[in-house]
C-alpha cells in the first residue's frame, strides 16, 4: 500500500496585539513554510474569526492538506473550534495540532522580542513535527441511562430536580434530613423581595412532591458509586432500606453549613448569637432587646478561612431592618470591615437601613470589637477613639462553610473540592457548572456561598447542562484516551489502576492472564497511567511516544 504524502498547512495568527504586539507573525509564517512537509503557511489577523475559519476550510480543499497546524492561543479555549472546522472541510478533526504562541510566548516574554521569536519558531517546529505523525481518530459514543440523580433538597436541589422532571426526565431526589427544604426551612424573610422563606420553599417542595417524574428519598445516605457519565451505578440507603440505581447524570446540591463561632466574641447561643439563630427569633417574633449589635466577618476573612462568604452583609442588614420594623425604638449597630452589598437592590437595602436609623461603624481587623457584659467596645478609626455601645443582644455574622457530608459526596463521585470544602468547577469560565468528572454538575452553596436567587439561577443552569446527555441519549467522548499499545507487555500489576484519578482502568482476568481493561468513556487522557507503566504497555492517542519524540527531535533540530 502506497504511503500517504503528508501535506501540512500552518496558520499563524496575529490575534491583534496579543501576539503581533511582540512577535513578527509574517516572519513566523515564512519560517513555517520552510519546515518539512509544510506546503502552505499563511498568516491571519484573527484565525478564530469567520474569515479565518473559512481560510482553513479553503486551504484544506485547495491545497489538498491532510494535516493542519494553527499557531495562536490556548488549545483549551479554541482547539474544539478548529477541530470542528477541519471536520467540516472533510479532514479528520484529530489530524489537527495547535501551537500556543500567545500564552506560552508573547504574553510571558514581553520585552524580550528576540528570545520570544526564537521560542515561537521552536514551538511551531515542534508542532509540525508532531502533526506529521498524527493518525485519524474516531469519536467514542456511549449510551446514556435516561435518569438523573439530584443530591440535596434545598432551593437549588429542588429547582434542579423539578426543572429536569418538567422536561420529562425521571429524577431521584436524595435528602439526608428527614424533611425537604434545606436552610430555607429555618429562615424568616428573604431580601430584597421581602418574601416569606417558608412559603417560598414549601411551594418548591409541593411542586417536587406532586411531580410524577420525581422519586423522593429522605433520611438518605450514599454508600457506593461506580461507573461513568451515562452509566453511573449508585447504592444508597434510606429509612433502613438499601437501593441500587442506574443513572445517566448527577447534580450535587448538598448546600453548606453555618459556622458555629465557638470561642469568638463571647458566643454562648443565648445573649451572643449567630444570624442563623436570630432568624429563629425573628420567625417567632421574640426580639425583646432594645440595644442590638451586629458584628460582621466573624470567622471569615481570617487565616483559618480566608474567603468572603458574600451573603453575610446582606443578611446582617436585612435582619437589622426587620428588627427596626418590629421595634422602631430599638438601637441597632452594625460593626463591619467592608460592606459587600452588590447589586442595585442590595444597595437599596443599605440605604433603607440607614434611613431607619441603623448605625454603621467600620472596625479594623487588627483591633476587633470586644464584647463585654452589657456593652461592645470598638475603635472607630475615623473618629480615632474607642466607642462603647450598649448591648442587650450581640449577633455574629458567620460564613457558610463546606460540610463533611459534602466532602463524602465529593469523594464518592470524584468531584474536586477546594481547601474550604466547596465543590470546584471544571473551568471557571468554560464549564462553571460541571465537575471535572463528566456527567456530574454542581449548583447552590455546595459550590460557594450564594443567595437564593443565585442558587436558583445556577440550579437552572445545572439542569440545562444535565439535560443535554439525557435528551441525546448518548454521549460523545473525545478519543484522546489511554490505549493498550502492547497487550503482551501488561502484567496486570494494577499500579495504573491505583493511580487513575477517573476510575477509568480496571484489572480483568483474561485467557492471557491478568490484563488492564480501559473504560474509554471515563478516561480523560491525562496520561498518568502511561507515564507510570514501566512496561510501556499503555499509551495515549495523539500523544504517542513516537509523536513526543518527534517533538523533542524537532526542538533539538534548531
Amino acid at each position: 500500500m502506497e504511503k500517504e504524502e503528508v501535506r501540512i498547512g500552518v496558520y499563524v495568527c496575529k490575534c491583534g496585539s496579543n501576539i503581533a504586539g511582540l512577535l513578527d507573525v509574517e516572519a513566523l509564517a515564512e519560517y513555517a513554510s520552510t519546515l518539512p512537509n509544510v506546503v502552505f503557511a499563511p498568516w491571519n489577523l484573527y484565525t478564530c474569526s469567520d474569515v479565518g475559519l473559512d481560510e482553513i476550510k479553503k486551504g484544506i480543499k485547495e491545497q489538498n492538506l491532510n494535516r493542519v497546524v494553527v499557531a495562536s492561543c490556548s488549545p483549551r479555549t479554541h482547539e474544539p473550534l478548529f477541530r470542528s472546522v477541519c471536520g467540516e472541510a472533510g479532514l479528520n478533526p484529530y489530524l489537527f495540532e495547535m501551537v500556543n504562541i500567545r500564552d506560552q510566548c508573547s504574553w510571558v516574554h514581553v520585552g524580550h522580542e528576540e528570545d520570544a521569536m526564537v521560542k515561537a519558531r521552536d514551538l511551531i517546529r515542534m508542532g509540525v513535527a508532531k502533526a506529521a505523525l498524527l493518525k485519524p481518530q474516531e469519536i467514542i459514543v456511549s449510551e446514556v441511562e435516561v435518569k438523573a440523580l439530584v443530591i440535596g433538597s434545598g432551593i437549588a436541589g429542588l429547582t434542579a430536580a423539578t426543572t429536569l422532571a418538567n422536561r420529562g426526565f425521571p429524577v431521584i431526589l436524595l435528602e439526608k434530613e428527614k424533611e425537604l427544604g434545606g436552610m430555607l426551612r429555618s429562615l424568616y424573610k428573604l431580601a430584597p423581595m421581602d418574601a416569606d422563606a417558608s412559603e417560598v420553599i414549601n411551594e418548591k417542595i409541593k411542586e417536587a412532591e406532586d411531580n410524577p417524574n420525581i422519586e423522593i428519598y429522605t433520611g438518605a445516605t450514599i454508600d457506593k458509586v461506580e461507573g461513568f457519565i451515562g452509566k453511573f451505578n449508585v447504592t444508597f440507603s434510606a429509612n433502613g432500606t438499601s437501593k441500587d440505581v442506574r443513572l445517566g447524570v448527577v447534580i450535587i446540591a448538598t448546600g453548606a453549613g453555618n459556622l458555629v463561632p465557638e470561642g469568638l466574641y463571647q458566643y454562648d447561643g443565648e445573649k451572643v448569637i449567630t444570624q442563623w439563630e436570630l432568624e429563629g427569633k425573628l420567625k417567632s417574633g421574640k426580639i425583646d432587646a432594645n440595644n442590638v449589635v451586629i458584628i460582621q466577618c466573624v470567622g471569615a476573612r481570617s487565616p483559618e478561612r480566608q474567603y468572603c462568604s458574600r451573603i453575610c452583609c446582606a443578611i446582617g442588614i436585612k435582619n437589622a431592618i426587620l428588627i427596626k420594623e418590629m421595634n422602631p425604638e430599638a438601637r441597632v449597630h452594625i460593626l463591619y470591615r467592608d460592606l459587600m452589598m452588590y447589586g442595585v437592590e442590595n444597595e437599596d437595602q443599605l440605604r433603607k437601613a440607614k434611613e431607619l436609623g441603623v448605625r454603621f461603624v467600620k472596625y479594623d481587623p487588627e483591633r476587633p470589637p470586644v464584647v463585654e457584659e452589657n456593652k461592645v467596645t470598638v475603635f472607630h478609626h475615623l473618629m480615632g477613639k474607642e466607642l462603647e455601645i450598649p448591648q442587650e443582644m450581640v449577633v455574629l455574622s458567620t460564613p457558610l462553610v463546606g460540610t463533611e457530608d459534602g466532602v463524602k459526596v465529593g469523594n464518592l463521585f470524584r468531584a474536586g473540592l477546594d481547601q474550604n470544602n466547596f465543590f470546584l468547577e471544571a473551568h471557571v469560565k468554560l464549564k462553571p457548572l460541571d465537575c471535572a468528572t463528566d456527567g456530574i454538575f454542581i449548583c447552590g452553596s455546595a459550590h460557594y456561598p450564594k443567595n437564593v436567587r443565585e442558587s436558583i439561577l445556577q440550579a437552572l443552569g445545572a439542569a440545562s447542562r444535565a439535560s443535554i446527555p439525557l435528551s441525546q441519549g448518548e454521549v460523545k467522548i473525545e478519543p484522546i484516551v489511554t490505549t493498550l499499545v502492547n497487550k503482551d507487555a501488561c502484567r496486570g500489576c494494577g499500579l495504573c489502576v491505583a493511580l487513575c484519578p477517573y476510575n477509568a482502568l480496571e484489572i480483568k482476568e483474561t485467557d492471557e492472564g491478568r490484563k488492564v481493561n480501559i473504560i474509554t468513556v471515563a478516561c480523560k487522557g491525562c496520561g498518568v497511567c502511561a507515564a507510570t507503566c514501566f512496561r510501556h504497555a499503555l499509551g495515549i492517542n495523539s500523544f504517542t511516544d513516537e509523536q513526543i519524540q518527534a517533538q523533542i527531535h524537532g526542538f533539538l533540530a534548531a
